[in-house]
């Protein structure tokens, strides 16, 4: 036998007959080139949740403590505010007593008790007594009753515990406010977990379309949380 002719071309392998029922089908399909990037950005998101969840949780943990300390220096302000003003109340009790033991002295022409009660008076009553007299009170109809519905009658306890309670309602309203902050960043916590959840479902979704609908959606919710995070104040 004699030896092939090795110029004669080789046959061209015929295409499969699946390949010429299916056309292109074992071709990458169009879309296959955007998988990484869905990877990357599904990586990408679960890593921005996952630091912001943890800064949303110290967050929330530190304006709650900023809360407790507020609502304890509110409590502590009305106590001193109270005593201040049982303070005030024992004081013009005092007052009260020496000015009626005066009046009595006065009604029986007593110059000498008139004088003994008038020099114990109380610095704080001197003024409201010395502007009472001066109304002459005993022939002026339209002179005040006492010496206590006089302006100059002013007891610097009742002052200390008007201000005090006030002092004590702002406290109390920022204890409010810190509270109502550590309650946005636990919703924000909430929220962004629901991020970690989709970034972590992503991965296990075949269909690239599906997967990435959910990268977007999880993307979105992050953005929402993000910005939730910025406007809060930071403690």
């Amino acid at each position: 036998m004699g030896e092939p002719d090795r110029n004669q071309p080789e046959p061209e392998p015929q295409p499969r007959a699946d390949n010429q029922k299916r056309g292109l089908i074992d071709l990458p399909s169009r879309f296959d080139r955007y998988e990484p990037l869905a990877e990357i950005v599904a990586t990408v998101i679960l890593a921005v949740a996952t630091l912001a969840t943890a800064w949303s949780g110290y967050q929330s943990a530190r304006w709650s403590g900023v809360q407790a300390e507020d609502y304890s220096r509110a409590s502590a302000l009305r106590i001193q505010s109270t005593l201040a003003s049982s303070t005030a109340m024992q004081l013009s009790q005092i007052d009260i007593g020496l000015f009626t033991n005066w009046i009595n002295a006065y009604s029986q022409n007593n110059q000498d008790l008139m004088r003994f009660y008038q020099t114990r008076f109380r610095p704080e009553f001197k003024p409201a007594f010395d502007a009472w007299l001066a109304t002459d009170p005993k022939n002026n109809p339209q002179a005040p009753p006492s010496p206590f519905a006089m302006p100059e009658y002013v007891l610097a306890k009742n002052t200390e515990a008007a201000d005090l309670q006030k002092q004590a309602e702002a406290m109390f309203g920022a204890a409010n406010d810190a509270n109502e902050i550590a309650d946005r960043y636990v919703l924000n916590t909430v929220i962004l977990a629901s991020v970690l959840f989709l970034a972590g479902l992503a991965s296990q979704v075949k269909s690239l379309l599906m997967r990435s609908m959910v990268v977007v959606f999880a993307l979105i919710i992050l953005v929402w949380g993000m910005y939730s995070i910025i406007i809060l104040p930071i403690q």
